[in-house]
């Protein structure tokens, strides 16, 4: 009888629970937001984290919290996803922070800095090293709130019309390159251009430009710039990586509930990973075809790279000496690329240099 009576309250307790999570969930709003993008659709890597994230937001949410993706110039031009963030135009975007070097130099350390992190030092420096509450601080002031939204891993370093072997080639040169790179560049006598991705390939078409940098063999393959420019420089030192971020309204992201941030959380930082997973697994075909097709591979000569690290150097101190803000993170970041270098030097460089002279 007893036994009898047991089962019968078990059950009644496990309809119960399937009834309540359920009624959880329905207890939940539907929200749906727009996600201004600085990226065209054909560059299905960088553009693509967008959707992971958007998908994933969906999946964990049962479609109740939807994310739609606009690609750049939809709904703003590609550069401003900040302004149209910031004035409420979206809820959200998705674009590289160096992009509003304009607005302040600062915004480069959630991004990419000449000589800078690779891409797991950045990882390990915004997650662990600080980084978050540093930039989340300075972000404060724009009333906007950022996240980990991809990597793109060490950079190429561009495409140019003729070789360049010593400083006294980059003279005069107008090159597209965005950021702190272009100030650091200015310095030493090129013409740096900030053009979106999307607009690049006619000024180095038309001449406008006789030089450009994107990201890497895979999205500059898509891109044609080797139909223009038959010159490929390696490394881009001004990108030893580039994270790309998400960034939220402050006003936007404090309406939701406790469960879709957390799961917009999860879902940046799948998007974050996935992106530097895809460049890493696509570019090295990409290389190769692009070999094949006559690109003419080259490396900085030692002369430039000498010249254009000490150069951004003198821009960063320079920018400290004059701006609070930027020397706030720029110490503490400096700190920790050092420990990461010397880390690096004792484990991950020797074997990947022993790791490359074999066949």
């Amino acid at each position: 009888m007893e036994r009898r009576s047991f089962l019968k309250k078990a059950a009644a307790g496990a309809s119960v629970g399937a009834v309540a999570a359920p009624a959880l969930a329905q207890s939940l709003p539907t929200v749906n937001w727009r996600l201004a993008s600085s990226f065209p659709k054909s560059l299905d890597t960088i553009y693509g984290a967008a959707e992971v994230m958007s998908k994933r937001v969906a999946q964990l949410t049962g479609g109740k919290f939807n994310i739609r993706v606009f690609a750049g110039g939809e709904i703003v031009p590609a550069l401003q996803v900040m302004d149209a963030v910031q004035a409420g135009t979206v809820e959200m975007g998705h674009t590289a922070s160096y992009y509003y070097f304009g607005k302040d130099p600062t915004f480069a350390f959630d991004g990419a800095v000449p000589f800078g992190l690779n891409s797991r030092q950045q990882t390990a420096w915004w997650d662990q090293g600080g980084g978050k509450q540093l930039t989340r601080e300075f972000f404060k002031d724009y009333g906007i709130i950022n996240f980990q939204g991809g990597n793109t891993g060490a950079q190429m370093g561009g495409w140019f019309r003729k070789e360049v072997k010593t400083l006294q080639d980059l003279n005069g040169l107008k090159m597209r390159i965005g950021g702190f790179a272009g100030r650091v560049m200015q310095k030493l006598g090129l013409v740096p251009q900030q053009i979106a991705g999307g607009d690049i390939y006619p000024a180095l078409e038309k001449g406008t430009i006789d030089a450009a940098e994107w990201i890497g063999p895979y999205d500059d393959e898509k891109l044609g710039f080797n139909k223009v420019a038959p010159f490929y420089y390696t490394p881009g030192w001004w990108e030893p990586s580039l994270q790309l971020s998400f960034y939220v309204g402050i006003k936007e992201w404090e309406k939701l509930p406790k469960e879709y941030q957390y799961a917009f959380e999860a879902a940046s930082y799948e998007a974050h990973v996935t992106m530097q997973a895809e460049y890493d697994a696509k570019n090295p075909p990409a290389l190769a075809r692009l070999l094949k097709n006559g690109v003419k591979l080259r490396t900085f000569s030692k002369d430039i790279m000498e010249g254009c690290y000490k150069a951004a150097t003198e821009v960063m101190d320079e920018e400290a000496a004059k701006n609070a803000k930027f020397k706030k993170i720029y110490e503490p970041w400096k700190r920790f690329r050092q420990d990461q270098n010397q880390w690096f030097s004792v484990a991950e460089v020797p074997l990947q240099n022993f790791m490359v002279t074999r066949k």
